[in-house]
């Protein structure tokens, strides 16, 4: 016996060096109740297999276009694990992916999630797995499996992180994107449910470090603890835009999510045209004042890190957008008309400029109230 080695007293295993493969079966058990209730009739297989099996006979669809989606929720799920509260950041994790599925049009068809932790804790794995398949069955798609891995030596036991990766179907005739936007199209937004999954490296080191908050304060703005505003789910637009496809001529919509407001609704501007928009529409959450005042946070920075309160944008055609924004405060999604699409040249601010990327849209005016 090599003089180094373990005796049999002393013998190495998985589970002494981190990992828990029971822990790992238990917690798979704890959610499948669960993971089962998110499920579409294409869906052929169960928790538990090597694969999800998808059956993509629909008969609906004449050209059938697969769209596909993957993100996570970035440092948001710090404040999970501070509060440790673990049964909401999954619906974070849909809203990130399904969201982009929709902008094309696309219909969430099922989603498989990514789990990484320190070690498994069965009961908190349990809770966000319940999150992810609510978010599913909020977006109509089906949570058709996953993968739970234990870290340890790279994460903390307690730290996890997540990511996800959906599918959605389109037809090949129905696919939305910035070739259909036109001058005069309208601009509307459809409202956030808070800072929703990005800007929290920023919104933890202005409250929590500069400002030393704690998560448990009470703030009246919020009616609520500080935790519990930055918990606060990403609200999940996928079905709620597919209403509005349905019933009017929309050309295409927007996910606003990392880089803001104008960085993402830039992106589904076509070259020579502008989205002309005005802050005064609306006005921001109190968040983003506590944010912006406590951190000595700019303008600009503050509009490229944040949502600013717009978490979806569509752009239509104007003769729909009444009928849009009725759809809309039917479902209970707070909406209003932000602005329009004009031609770069007939807009004075931009016609004789160098665009730098984001250009393409032009926020006027300031926000009320804030």
């Amino acid at each position: 016996m090599p003089p180094n080695s373990p005796d049999a007293a002393q013998s190495a295993s998985y589970a002494a060096a981190g990992v828990d493969i029971e822990a790992g079966e238990a917690a798979v058990e704890q959610f499948r109740p669960w993971a089962q209730q998110a499920s579409r009739p294409e869906v052929l297989s169960g928790i538990g297999g090597f694969a999800g099996l998808f059956r993509l006979k629909m008969d609906r669809y004449r050209e059938p276009v697969l769209a596909a989606s993957t993100d996570g929720v970035g440092t948001k799920v710090a404040i999970a694990q501070a509060l440790d509260r673990h049964d909401t950041i999954g619906l974070d994790l849909v809203a990130m992916v399904v969201d982009d599925l929709v902008v094309c049009g696309a219909e969430p068809l099922f989603l498989q999630d990514y789990i990484a932790c320190g070690s498994v804790v069965p009961a908190q794995v349990a809770d966000i797995v319940k999150g992810i398949a609510d978010g599913c069955q909020r977006a109509g798609c089906a949570l058709l499996g996953g993968e739970t891995a234990e870290h340890p030596g790279l994460m903390q036991a307690g730290h996890y992180d997540l990511s996800a990766s959906g599918v959605g179907i389109v037809e090949a005739d129905s696919i939305l994107g910035p070739e259909l936007v036109r001058p005069g199209d309208a601009v509307v937004a459809l409202g956030s449910s808070g800072l929703h999954s990005n800007g929290y490296s920023l919104a933890r080191h202005v409250l929590l470090q500069l400002a030393r908050l704690s998560l448990d304060d009470q703030v009246e703005e919020f009616g609520r603890t500080l935790g519990e505003e930055l918990l606060e789910p990403t609200r999940i637009y996928a079905l709620d835009c597919l209403a509005v496809a349905a019933e009017t001529n929309v050309r295409t919509f927007a996910h606003i999510t990392g880089g803001g407001l104008a960085r993402n609704l830039s992106r589904v501007m076509p070259k020579g045209l502008v989205a002309v928009c005005g802050r005064g529409s609306w006005t921001p959450a109190p968040m983003f004042k506590m944010i912006a005042a406590l951190g000595r946070v700019e303008r600009p920075e503050m509009e490229k890190t944040f949502n600013m309160g717009v978490g979806m944008v569509a752009v239509l055609d104007p003769d729909d957008v009444q009928r849009a924004l009725a759809v809309l405060t039917a479902r209970h999604v707070p909406a209003w008309v932000l602005g329009e699409v004009c031609r770069t040249k007939d807009v004075p601010e931009l016609a004789d400029a160098e665009h730098p990327e984001g250009s393409r849209v032009l926020l006027r005016g300031e926000h009320s109230r804030f």
